[in-house]
């Protein structure tokens, strides 16, 4: 299922047949290597690159790595018999053949749910295809949960803020589902334009 071979939907292919756009799309439960749970977790990633569509203070032309698209995180909590839901609106992309790592600010989260309205949260996938029994070998990671802390000596440690395109590697199992990563290189500035232009 690896996806380093198949062209951006819309997003056009260079004269090597190579897409010329980034992408991450699918839909996954996974597990948690580290701790033991019945919770049901999963994603829901839809992000295109956008290079140079989102200017920002200093960088008015924006960055390689600017994005479009939406996440959804879904948890059920055994222990509290809930299912939550967050939604967000992806902000940055990168990809590597096989990886990609995006963020997105979080702009809903369902009764129950942490408050989490505002923030930015990364998330990072490997597309591994199938293995020989037919199951997914993708796995994803996030920025949360224990992963992004701040540790300091006498004080308890913090969650530290996500930069755009930050998130850890992906070392969660997929169990059900899965993405597909269409990597594409950062593309270079484009050339300013003229006052006549």
């Amino acid at each position: 299922m690896s996806g380093s071979a198949v062209a951006v939907p819309g997003g056009g292919q260079d004269a090597q047949g190579r897409p010329v756009r980034a992408s991450v799309v699918g839909s996954g439960e996974f597990r948690l290597p580290h701790y033991k749970d019945d919770d049901v977790r999963s994603f829901t990633l839809d992000a295109r690159a956008v290079p140079y569509s989102r200017p920002l203070p200093g960088i008015p032309e924006g960055l390689p790595t600017d994005a479009r698209g939406t996440v959804v995180v879904s948890h059920y909590s055994a222990e509290r018999d809930i299912t939550y839901t967050s939604k967000g609106n992806v902000d940055c992309l990168v990809t590597g053949p096989g990886t990609a790592t995006l963020t997105a600010v979080i702009t809903e989260v369902s009764a129950g749910g942490p408050p989490d309205v505002g923030r930015r949260l990364g998330f990072s996938v490997h597309d591994g295809g199938r293995d020989a029994g037919g199951r997914s070998a993708d796995r994803v990671g996030f920025s949360w949960n224990g992963v992004n802390l701040l540790p300091d000596t006498d004080a308890p440690a913090e969650e530290a803020t996500v930069g755009t395109c930050m998130a850890p590697a992906p070392y969660a199992p997929v169990t059900k589902g899965g993405y597909t990563v269409t990597h594409a290189d950062l593309p270079p500035k484009p050339p300013a334009r003229s006052a006549a232009e």
